[in-house]
This record gives structure tokens, C-alpha cells and sequence, in this order.
């Protein structure tokens, strides 16, 4: 609402001093000349056209230094920036994350104004994770950015484990447009994990959740990204299919193993004999099955979703509402709680409130059963993905999981021009 009033100031402003004299200025005799008039664009929409100016700048840089230079001081430089202004400067509320809900709503609600900066902030990184992966989680996002400059030591976890928590970005995601699409909650917002830490207070919970999280990333590279950033679930659909992939070196890969210890969210694939011990009708069989199963897991997500509907749907207000109201026109009770107070004393009418509640429970079945389908399908390529090995010579960086630190760059010796002359001269030697 504050961005909204904003614009539409800022947009009066504008056409104010751009409209042509309606009514001639009277002339005084003793030479009164008019001062000149200048009108300053509010603050806040300027900042807005700083942040966005910014972001393509700094994911730029990282595009640059991942593509063109694969050193990672720039990146670190970028993440250094973007944790001083992103995130303690503008309060960690310039966020791509929590504005996939502002779309969704503006998509459901034709009378909802999306924000310019909130729709650019959704699909520049969007693009650049098309044309070079996921820059934009680099060290542009504060979030990300803050996780990467803690991180000193990575135990890694299994790819079992890994696809089982990697599931739950997508569940993220699916309840986040949920809600959004019913106009309930910006769940995503609600519960972020790091704005109590750059605003420098907040509810306990969220700051403790925040601390705890920076700590597990001490240890383990970029805990909210990889096991909870809906955000950076959806750039890494179109990182998988980006047009630029970054590659580990230029050069003949040594298969030295330095590149897969060094990277933090275990995105550098080992190289894979693919030597299964089936044989071809047993493939076959399997993989007949995966997408047998796929559809059933999809229908049983959407009949479950659809089940649940109504116990989801309280997250509404209007919902929480009516049953209040019902259970309070079956039994009346002289102590209100504010929610009835106001209810009343607004003069609302019962069948409106019916009404409401009618049709939101409608929009929530509705979704609720696309959103349970989406999550079956998650799941089943999830388990696919699982048992599916693809052959390869050498250490491949995965595009859908890269985050674009560029840490493997400095670890492989075929990017250590020092590294190779010694080599050279040492075989050389030998010779």
C-alpha cells in the first residue's frame, strides 16, 4: 500500500508539472516576477530506481566474473555490497524472494497494482538465470550472500539426503502461491529468516531461526538456499536450460577431485561409468514404472491437497471470521474478542461475510488441488531423479544447482597459470 501511494504521487507530481497552463497567472504591475517551480520526485521512488539500477550492475559483475574472468574475487566484492546496502541499508525488504507472492496476486486480482520495482526485482534475475544460471544467488541476494561470507567449512551430506530436503523449497514455493492466490498470506514474508538479523531486532523466534541458520552454514554451504529458498527452487528451472553454462576450465580436465571438495552446495558432478547391473528389459521395466507411479503420486497430491482444503483455508481471515461469528450467533457471549468487535461494529451483515467465506473456500479447493498435484509431481521426479545416473568423462558443473560462487575456479589447477608453467617445466625436466 505505502509503494502504491508512491506511485500514485509520484505519477500527480508528474503530470502537475508537465501540464499545460489551465488559467492564465494574474500580471502585476510593479514587475512581480514568478519564482520557478521544481518539483522533487518522492524519496523513496528514487531509492527504488537505485535498487534496480544496482541489481543489473552486480549481477553483471558476477555474470562477468563467472563467464568471462571464472575468479571469484569480484563475487566475494559483489556479496560484500550487497550485504551493506540489500541488506542492512534497505532492511532486507528489496527481496525477489517474497515478490513471487506480489505476482501472484496481481495475476488472481485484476485490481491489485503491482509495483514496477517488485516486478523488476521478480524477473531480472529470472532472465539472467536464463542467459547465465543463477547469478543472482551468487551474492546479490542478501540472503545468500550473508549464508557464503560465514561459510568456513563444508560437511557434505548425502544425495539421498540432499534430494529429500530439496524437496521442500517446492513445497515452500507451492504453499506461498497458495495463499498469495487466495489472498490470505505472504507466507514467504511472514516467515523470513534473516530480516530480524539486518534489521537488527525483531520477534524472537525469527531471530533465533536467522542465527541458527547462519550458524548451520558456518558448517554446511547455504542451508536457506538449497533446503528452503522458494526463489532459488525457481531460478533453478531456468538455470538447468540457461543459454551460457559456466564450465570448471577451458582446459582438459585432470580429474584432480579439488573442484568437488571445494564447492559448498555440492553442484560439481563426478565423473560416472553409468554401469549399471541391469540388463536392457530390467531398465525398461523400471522406468515404466517411474511413470506409472508419476501420475499416481500426482492425483493422490491433488486429492489430498483437496481433502485438506477446508482445514487450510482458516489461514483466511474472512474464514477465521465466519466460524468465530457462527459459533458466536449459536451462542452468544457478552465478552467479544477484537476480531468480533470490530465485525460488529462495523455494521457487516452476516451474508456477506457468508458470502466471502462461500467463495474462498471455493478459491482454496481449487488451488489446494493444483498445489497437491504440483507437490506429487516434485516428488516423483524427485525419486526419479534419485535412481537415473547420466554418463560423464569428467567433473560437470550442475547448472540447476549452482549458485555461481565461483569457489571451484580458484581450486582447479588448470586455472592456476602458475600451477601449469610449473608443470610444463617440471615435464620438461624430465624430459
Amino acid at each position: 500500500m505505502k509503494k502504491l501511494l508512491f506511485t500514485i504521487s509520484s505519477l500527480f507530481f508528474t503530470l502537475t508539472a508537465m501540464a499545460v497552463q489551465r488559467f492564465p497567472k494574474p500580471e502585476f504591475e510593479s514587475g512581480y516576477k514568478y519564482p520557478d517551480l521544481h518539483y522533487a520526485l518522492p524519496h523513496e521512488m528514487v531509492w527504488e530506481v537505485v535498487d534496480i539500477v544496482l541489481l543489473v550492475v552486480l549481477m553483471s559483475v558476477v555474470a562477468w566474473a563467472m563467464m568471462k574472468k571464472r575468479n571469484r574475487k569480484p563475487i566475494v566484492w559483489v556479496s560484500i555490497i550487497s550485504i551493506a546496502y540489500f541488506g542492512f541499508f534497505r532492511k532486507g525488504c528489496v527481496c525477489s524472494i517474497g515478490s513471487i507472492q506480489n505476482v501472484v496476486l496481481a495475476f488472481v486480482d485484476p485490481t491489485y497494482v503491482l509495483p514496477l520495482s517488485v516486478l523488476a526485482f521478480f524477473i531480472l534475475p529470472i532472465i539472467f538465470a536464463f542467459f547465465f544460471g543463477r547469478v543472482f544467488c551468487a551474492g546479490v541476494c542478501p540472503f545468500g550472500a550473508l549464508q557464503d561470507i560465514v561459510n568456513v567449512k563444508n560437511y557434505r551430506l548425502s544425495k539421498a539426503v540432499s534430494t529429500v530436503l530439496g524437496i521442500i523449497p517446492w513445497i515452500y514455493l507451492a504453499f506461498g502461491i497458495l495463499f498469495a492466490a487466495t489472498k490470505s498470506l505472504f507466507i514467504i514474508c511472514r516467515f523470513d529468516p534473516f530480516i530480524g538479523i539486518y534489521r537488527l531486532g525483531g520477534a524472537v523466534g525469527f531471530v533465533t531461526a536467522g542465527a541458527l541458520l547462519l550458524l548451520a552454514a558456518v558448517f554446511t554451504g547455504r542451508p536457506f538456499c538449497r533446503f528452503l529458498c522458494p526463489y532459488g527452487a525457481l531460478l533453478s528451472l531456468f538455470s538447468r536450460v540457461s543459454i551460457w553454462k559456466s564450465r570448471l576450465t577451458t582446459k582438459e580436465c585432470i580429474s584432480c577431485d579439488l573442484c568437488h571438495n571445494s564447492c559448498p552446495v555440492d553442484a560439481v558432478r563426478p565423473p560416472y561409468n553409468n554401469e549399471v547391473k541391469e540388463s536392457r528389459s530390467q531398465g525398461v521395466r523400471r522406468m515404466l514404472g517411474y511413470f506409472v507411479g508419476l501420475p499416481i503420486l500426482i492425483i493422490a497430491g491433488a486429492l489430498l491437497m483437496r481433502m485438506s482444503s477446508g482445514s487450510i483455508s482458516r489461514v483466511n481471515k474472512d474464514v477465521k471470521l465466519y466460524d468465530m461469528v457462527m459459533a458466536q450467533e449459536a451462542n452468544p457471549q457478552e465478552n467479544l474478542n477484537l476480531d468480533l468487535e470490530a465485525f460488529y461494529g462495523q455494521g457487516r451483515t452476516v451474508a456477506a461475510l457468508k458470502a466471502s467465506y462461500e467463495k474462498h473456500q471455493a478459491d482454496f479447493k481449487l488451488y489446494s488441488t493444483i498445489v497437491g498435484g504440483f507437490i506429487g509431481l516434485v516428488i516423483g521426479l524427485a525419486l526419479i531423479n534419485l535412481s537415473v545416473r547420466r554418463k560423464r568423462l569428467h567433473y560437470e558443473i550442475d547448472p540447476a544447482n549452482c549458485v555461481s560462487c565461483g569457489r571451484c575456479f580458484s581450486y582447479c589447477p588448470q586455472n592456476n597459470d602458475k600451477i601449469i608453467l610449473e608443470n610444463k617445466n617440471h615435464e620438461k625436466s624430465h624430459s
